[in-house]
């Protein structure tokens, strides 16, 4: 997608003070089976619960970023977005539109808010170089900027179209960051003062990468990723791993895995 236009998009959607809180996939499905939720009738049921939308109900300065975007899909002489906006404190993030269901898909949830309040409570004034693994959206990267004013930002993601997201999301946020595709720390130079990782943590039936946590009962990922966290954190420094664990018998196999490294 245009990230210009992503841009230019925001840039509306921050001028008319636009807010969405988003809700969990399974909420989300039972607020659209509401007999009144079949097409949108405002821009929030446009941009954040992805309703269709007749052609005349968003403003142009809305509509034309959107379209410049290739961000439409129309249907039965309906509009739909195919990206969904939704906030965080003052920032605004752009992910995907409600299904997630594409492979591709990039996510953000009430996950992103919790991750967020951990990084806003864990971190302060922090300098050298600050990493968001598997960034997503970008929530990561945006909230450690904002605690660490003076850090170097790197995102990291095996997904081309989250790191596209992430960008537009951080330049709409006044940060400078570094994206950075591939699924390890390789192409970051130097040691990392401060590493984030909000990785997904169940198993999927799809396999989707931003839902599957692969093995150890969908705690895979979160290991692998703190694995490769620790061994290039400088002397001093955070691993911050927002995550989830299957008990079984009483036992938490993550963290018994973690408290080796």
């Amino acid at each position: 997608m245009n990230q210009a236009a992503l841009l230019d998009l925001l840039a509306s959607l921050k001028a008319r003070a636009y807010r969405f809180v988003t809700i969990t996939p399974a909420s989300h499905d039972r607020v659209l089976a509401r007999s009144n939720r079949s097409v949108a009738r405002c821009l929030e049921d446009a941009l954040g619960w992805s309703l269709p939308f007749e052609h005349g109900l968003l403003d142009a300065d809305i509509l034309d970023p959107l379209q410049r975007a290739g961000a439409l899909s129309e249907e039965n002489g309906l509009l739909r977005s195919r990206i969904r906006v939704s906030s965080l404190g003052e920032d605004l993030f752009i992910h995907s539109a409600h299904p997630t269901e594409a492979d591709n898909a990039v996510f953000f949830g009430p996950d992103s808010y919790r991750f967020a309040t951990l990084i806003e409570a864990e971190l302060s004034g922090c300098t050298g170089t600050l990493v968001d693994i598997g960034t997503g959206s970008g929530v990561g990267a945006v909230v450690g900027a904002r605690c660490c004013p003076g850090a170097r930002i790197i995102m990291t993601d095996i997904n081309a179209r989250a790191l596209q997201f992430a960008a537009v999301n951080s330049a709409a946020a006044g940060l400078s960051a570094q994206c950075i595709l591939g699924d390890n720390l390789d192409g970051i130079a130097g040691a990392i003062d401060v590493a984030l990782a909000n990785p997904p943590y169940i198993i999927d039936a799809s396999s989707r990468a931003y839902r599957d946590g692969g093995g150890l009962l969908g705690a895979q990922v979160s290991l692998d990723m703190a694995q490769m966290a620790v061994e290039r954190l400088a002397p001093g420094g955070k691993l911050i791993l927002y995550t989830g664990s299957a008990i079984v018998d009483g036992r938490d196999a993550l963290r018994e895995a973690l408290g080796k490294l």
